[in-house]
C-alpha cells in the first residue's frame, strides 16, 4: 500500500521579503504586548490575579493544551524558579489520575485562547468543588472558561503574526509575556533576592557565582605555599615552584602573614639583582599583603583581585591566621568567574 504526501510548492527565496515578513512578526507581536499593556490600566483583573496567587497557601498549578500547554510550561517554570511553587498538570493527564495532584490550598491557571479547551472544561469544574481558585487566561472574556472562573485575564490580539491568521503566534507571545509579568510582579512583593535565585539554580553560572565560598575553593594545608621572613630568597622560590601558585605567603611565629612574593615580583628582580644567595625573602616581599576570610563569598575574591590587578589571595581566619590561598585560576575551575 502505498502513501503519498502532497508537496507545497517553494516560493523563490526573496531576501527582502523574508526580511520584511520577520520584521512584520515582530512588530504585529510587540504592538499586541503594548496593547495589553495598555488595556491592565483600565483593567484590575490583573491585580486581583496576582494577589489571588500572592495569597496562595498552597502551589500554583498550570494547565493548558497544544500550544497554550507549552506556554503554560514555561509559566509554571518561571513561577517555579522565582519563589512561587508552581507545577504543569496537563489537563488530559488531569482528567485520568492527575487531578490528585490539585489539593484546596492551590490556585489553577487554566490556558486556552478560545476559552472552549474541552480539556479544561472537564476538570475545572471538580477543580472548583475542590475549593482551589481558579485564574483563566483566554482571548475570549465571554467564553465558558471566562465565566467559570474567580479570575480572568483576557490575553486577545487582532491579529496572528500568521499570514493566514491561523497558528498561534501573536497570541501565545502575549500569554507568554503576562506569564512573565505576573512571576515578576509576584517575585517582588515575596521579597525574592539573588540568593535566592540561586538557592533555585545550584547548578547554574549565577548559583556558582552566589552559593560559592572562598572556604569551598581555597587551597589548604599544605598545599599553601609559605615560608618565614628569614629564609633566603632561593628557598623561597623553591616553595614557590613546588606549590605551583606563583607566590609565596611571608609568614611571622603566629603563621599570620606578613608579605608576599610573586612571580612577577622575581622577573622585576633579575634586572636588579646578580646574586640570589645573599638576598633574604623579608626584604624583598611586598608588605601588609591583601587576605580575604574563608567566609567571605568567592565573587568577593573576585573583586578584590581585580580591584588591585593580582592573580593571588591570602585567606587569613579570625585571628589573623593564614589558613588558604587562591589563585586565578581556582575560581575560573569553580566557574565563579
Amino acid at each position: 500500500m502505498s502513501v503519498t504526501h502532497e508537496k507545497t510548492m517553494l516560493k523563490a527565496f526573496d531576501a527582502k521579503t523574508a526580511l520584511r515578513l520577520a520584521q512584520d512578526t515582530l512588530r504585529n507581536e510587540a504592538d499586541a504586548i503594548l496593547a495589553l499593556n495598555a488595556r491592565l490600566a483600565d483593567d484590575d483583573s490583573v491585580v486581583q490575579a496576582i494577589s489571588l496567587l500572592l495569597n496562595c497557601k498552597g502551589r500554583v498549578v498550570v494547565s493548558g493544551i497544544g500550544k497554550s500547554g507549552h506556554i503554560g510550561r514555561k509559566i509554571a517554570a518561571t513561577l517555579a524558579s522565582t519563589g512561587t511553587p508552581a507545577l504543569f498538570v496537563h489537563p488530559a493527564e488531569a482528567a485520568h489520575g492527575d487531578l490528585g495532584m490539585v489539593t484546596a490550598d492551590d490556585a489553577f491557571i487554566a490556558i486556552s485562547y478560545s476559552g472552549e479547551s474541552s480539556e479544561l472544561m472537564t476538570i475545572l469544574p471538580v477543580v472548583k468543588r475542590m475549593g482551589s481558585k481558579v485564574i483563566a487566561i483566554t482571548g475570549k472574556p465571554g467564553s465558558s472558561l471566562a465565566g467559570i472562573a474567580d479570575v480572568h485575564l483576557n490575553v486577545a490580539v487582532a491579529k496572528e503574526a500568521c499570514p493566514m491568521n491561523l497558528a498561534p503566534t501573536t497570541s501565545t507571545t502575549v500569554t507568554l509575556a503576562l506569564g512573565d509579568a505576573l512571576a515578576v510582579a509576584l517575585l517582588d512583593l515575596r521579597g525574592f533576592k539573588e540568593e535566592d535565585f540561586a538557592r533555585s539554580h545550584p547548578g547554574g553560572a549565577l548559583g556558582r557565582r552566589l552559593l560559592t565560598h572562598v572556604k569551598d575553593v581555597m587551597r589548604s594545608g599544605d598545599a599553601v605555599p609559605r615560608v618565614t621572613a628569614g629564609v633566603k630568597l632561593t628557598d623561597a622560590l623553591l616553595e614557590i615552584t613546588q606549590k605551583g601558585m606563583g607566590m609565596t605567603a611571608i609568614v611571622d611565629a603566629d603563621d599570620k602573614p606578613v608579605g608576599v612574593f610573586t612571580d612577577g615580583d622575581l622577573r622585576r628582580m633579575i634586572e636588579k639583582v646578580q646574586d640570589f644567595s645573599k638576598v633574604v625573602i623579608g626584604d624583598v616581599m611586598h608588605a601588609n599583603p591583601r587576605t580575604i576570610s574563608p567566609e567571605k563569598m568567592a565573587v568577593d575574591a573576585v573583586a578584590v583581585m581585580e580591584q588591585y590587578r593580582i592573580n593571588q589571595m591570602l585567606v587569613t581566619d579570625a585571628d589573623g591566621k593564614l589558613v588558604g590561598a587562591l589563585h586565578i585560576h581556582d575560581l575560573t575551575r569553580a566557574k565563579v568567574i
